[in-house]
């Protein structure tokens, strides 16, 4: 079990399973066996935190509201990884994934789901946003500002693999898309950008919070690109002396989504409590949650109530950059599409 206090970055390292303390009032030990409730969330890398304090605060709610007492497992890794132990029998009540198209897997793969999922919860589905920033060492020793800055040369990045990492994606396409839709932009210019921006990647990690341990354990790398959360949480988990947050002009609209697997809740016969739990991340409670980890809100007024903590930056949507996943999965992630062709693994 890993505890919510990391006195320094070494505590970075990757638990496959954590078990949420969500009681109240009672220990886990006076669980009576017809008055509690297990759930088990599958999310993605850097949403441990955010679902360790979202977790204890719904189990309040809904022990107060039904006086039940509800339990939730949490199990972390890469998105596209996740989704594939969900597919093969990992018995997740819900999903709380870094892209649309691994949920989608769910139904396509193995009919876990419905396939209008993404139409069942407000802003298809996606409670909180993010975007994708730079984190560089203290005092920016390379004057890394802007998107043309990680292409230089002698410039080492640090991101996961997208083929395995949802976050890993999202960096990509931030990527491609301000290549793309910049001065000059073209389907050419953006895939020369992202060619360059890769020779200067030593090592793809699985997942993000991978990533983020070889970048700030590791010590590789002048500059991680990293989900805006897990950027600020470095930062302050780390200490303000080691590392510094850069957003750049131009980024990406991150939705990550969230969605009940109706196969497993119907079986195991926890509908109610899940759907209840999917809708709280909605409330004005899992909103400020939410912001105080950094994920953006989608409650405009806890959004101006925490304006000050996300930095103006010009989001481009999925649309603008790719179309939608299932093109974009095609183009560039597939087998021999663009990251195919353009990168090639380090000898280490």
């Amino acid at each position: 079990m890993e505890s919510r206090a990391r006195s320094s970055a070494r505590n970075w390292a990757p638990l496959a399973l954590l078990l949420s303390l969500a009681g109240c009032s009672r220990s886990s030990g006076e669980e009576d066996a017809g008055r509690s409730v297990t759930l088990l969330n599958v999310s993605y890398d850097p949403t441990r935190e955010l679902y360790e304090d979202l977790n204890a605060a719904f189990a309040c709610h809904w022990e107060s509201a039904h006086g039940q007492r509800v339990s939730i497992r949490q199990s972390h890794g890469g998105s596209g990884k996740q989704a594939r132990s969900v597919i093969e029998g990992l018995t997740a009540d819900v999903v709380t994934l870094a892209l649309a198209y691994d949920v989608d897997m769910l139904h396509a793969k193995a009919q876990l789901l419905p396939a209008d999922w993404q139409s069942r919860l407000p802003h298809n589905s996606a409670p909180y946003t993010s975007t994708v920033v730079f984190v560089v060492r203290k005092g920016n020793p390379k004057g890394i500002h802007d998107w043309d800055d990680l292409v230089r040369e002698g410039i080492t990045v640090i991101t996961p693999n997208p083929k395995t990492s949802g976050g890993a994606r999202w960096n990509y396409l931030a990527a491609w898309g301000q290549a793309l839709k910049g001065k000059g932009g073209s389907e050419a210019r953006a895939q020369a950008y992202v060619e360059k921006l890769y020779r200067n990647v030593p090592v793809l990690d699985s997942g993000a919070r991978g990533a983020t341990t070889t970048f700030a354990e590791r010590g590789l790398g002048d500059v991680l690109l990293a989900w805006e959360n897990e950027a600020y949480l470095l930062t302050r988990e780390a200490g303000r002396s080691e590392f510094e947050v850069v957003v750049p002009p131009v980024s990406i609209l991150a939705e990550p989504p969230v969605a009940l697997v109706d196969r497993v809740v119907d079986r195991k016969g926890t509908r109610a409590v899940a759907e209840a739990y999917l809708r709280y991340l909605y409330s004005d409670e899992g909103q400020e949650i939410a912001a105080r980890h950094h994920f953006r809100p989608r409650s405009a007024a806890v959004a101006a109530k925490h304006a000050s903590g996300f930095p103006q930056v010009t989001r481009l949507t999925l649309a603008e950059v790719a179309g939608d996943w299932a093109r974009a999965q095609a183009a560039h992630f597939a087998d021999g599409g663009v990251l195919d062709r353009i990168y090639a693994p380090h000898a280490n």
